[in-house]
C-alpha cells in the first residue's frame, strides 16, 4: 500500500465470480483519487474492476450507466450500500465490498 492507494477486499458471489475468472475473493490496491481528482467511491471501484480485473467481455452483466446493474446486492463491510450512500460511498482502507448477483437464469 502507498499513500496513493487504498487496500480493498473484493468478494463476489451469486455467479458474478464467473466474470472475474472464477475469483470469489481478492485484494486490490485502488487509487485514492479518480482521474478528475475526486475521492475513490463505489462507482469508481466498479469501473476499475471492469477495466482492470474483469476477464469476461460482458461488462453489462456487472455495470450499467456507471454503477452496478439492477439485481446486484452490494454490501460495504457487511452493511447494505443503501445505508452508506450507494455508489457515492467514499472507500476507506481495508473496506470489504461484496457483490452478490440476485439474478438467476432459467
Amino acid at each position: 500500500m502507498s499513500a496513493d492507494t487504498i487496500p480493498i477486499t473484493i468478494e463476489l458471489a451469486g455467479g458474478l465470480e464467473l466474470l472475474f475468472d472464477n475469483e470469489k475473493k481478492f485484494n486490490i490496491d485502488l487509487p485514492t483519487k479518480t482521474k478528475d481528482g475526486n475521492a475513490a467511491n463505489i462507482n469508481y471501484l466498479v469501473d476499475h474492476l471492469c477495466v482492470h480485473h474483469m476477464k469476461d467481455t460482458r461488462r453489462d452483466m456487472f455495470e450499467i450507466n456507471g454503477t452496478v446493474r439492477a439485481g446486484i446486492l452490494v454490501l460495504i463491510n457487511d452493511a447494505d450500500w443503501e445505508l452508506e450512500g450507494e455508489g457515492e460511498y467514499e472507500l476507506q482502507p481495508k473496506d470489504t465490498i461484496l457483490f452478490v448477483s440476485t439474478l438467476h437464469g432459467g
